[in-house]
């Protein structure tokens, strides 16, 4: 007999796209500053929400994150921490853990490596991830993260007064610029108008780079741009594959897993006896939010439906004799509080090679 747990929610993507209503909004960066004057968590929407006590350079790195892309990020949750360094593993502590209890989307702390924080914040977003399945992100600079949780930021960038940032001070702009790019696009090529030069690299070095999950920045004889929109995973296997080193595809299924599990906990744990109509019920709705994200041109196709391999499995483990049921009796059998789903859907990548021949 099983110890009863919390409700479990357990939506998953493999390569295939196989996973797990309205969808959520998205685009929040979270930012955490080092400052001499100790501020409280505040939010920002424009700058005239920047307190003037915060350092003009934190200041700035806000401004850095409203950027954005082709939109602002829809807000930027800032908590400050007390500079020192007997303080550090305190005030990264309490920051982590306000953070954790806060939705955003990515988050970015332009004093990272400069504190000796970066391998703490891989495995607190890693365990967020992982464990908490909270779909958040992190942007660190020069780190072997090798999660799609993590963008690898290995490139400065000069601003237009020749100031050169670093690595881990250019973390902010691009928590603001992914947060600023819609669903439908990708940060590929991407224009930073507010920078006027950048580490430059060679084809080759670029192509070793970007094949090593590093985040890196191009001029092209006009502007400064993304090179290409990657996250740090390297390491694919037969669930991940080369889909999830792109931020954008990542971008989507994070949001169809959290949007699914919300709408989940928020509207059908506890509320609905677990009947077969109750469960066509649900997938109806997965598959009318499904067939919204294709309408948007996130998806290319979409459907969920009962998983009926999940709910025999769980039926022989309480003992029930399955092999004479027909698909249809299968399908209404009492399953207790568990619903298995399966879902096949296809992302829709953006447009960022193309082969052209020209024949004369």
């Amino acid at each position: 007999m099983s110890k009863l747990k919390s409700p479990e929610v357990n939506i998953s993507f493999v390569e295939k796209g196989e996973s797990a209503i309205q969808r959520g909004e998205r685009g929040i960066v979270a930012l955490g500053l080092q400052d001499k004057t100790k501020i409280d968590p505040f939010t920002v929407f424009s700058v005239t929400d920047i307190p003037k006590a915060l350092s003009e350079t934190n200041a700035q790195y806000v401004k850095d994150a409203l950027q954005g892309y082709v939109t602002s990020p829809r807000k930027i949750l800032v908590y400050v921490m007390q500079g020192g360094a007997d303080k550090v593993n305190a005030e990264y502590t309490a920051m982590l853990k306000y953070f954790a209890q806060n939705r955003f989307d990515y988050l970015a702390i332009p004093t990272v490596k400069t504190d000796g924080k970066t391998n703490e914040v891989v495995t607190w977003i890693k365990n967020l991830r992982i464990e908490q399945k909270l779909k958040r992100k992190v942007v660190l600079p020069e780190v072997l993260g090798d999660s799609e949780g993590i963008i690898n930021v290995n490139a400065s960038l000069t601003r237009p007064d020749g100031t050169v940032l670093t690595p881990e001070q250019v973390t902010p702009r691009i928590a603001g610029l992914i947060c600023g790019t819609p669903l439908s696009i990708s940060i590929t090529y991407a224009p930073l108008k507010d920078f006027i030069d950048c580490q430059r690299f060679t084809k080759q070095e670029a192509d070793e780079a970007v094949g090593a999950g590093k985040l890196i920045f191009m001029y092209d004889g006009e502007k400064v741009k993304v090179n290409r929109g990657v996250n740090s995973l390297t390491t694919t296997n037969e669930l991940k594959g080369d889909s999830f080193k792109k931020i954008k595809i990542v971008e989507i299924m994070d949001m169809i897993y959290e949007d699914i599990r919300r709408a989940w906990e928020d509207t059908y744990v506890g509320r609905y006896a677990n009947t077969y109509d109750n469960k066509c019920l649900l997938i109806t709705a997965i598959n009318s939010y499904f067939s919204g994200l294709i309408r948007s041109n996130l998806l290319s196709k979409g459907e969920c439906y009962l998983d009926l391999d999940g709910q025999r499995d769980y039926l022989k483990q309480q003992g029930k004799d399955v092999n004479n049921l027909s698909e249809q009796d299968l399908k209404e059998e009492n399953t207790g509080s568990r619903v298995f789903l399966r879902a096949n859907i296809s992302i829709l990548d953006a447009m960022e090679d193309m082969d052209l021949e020209i024949y004369l």
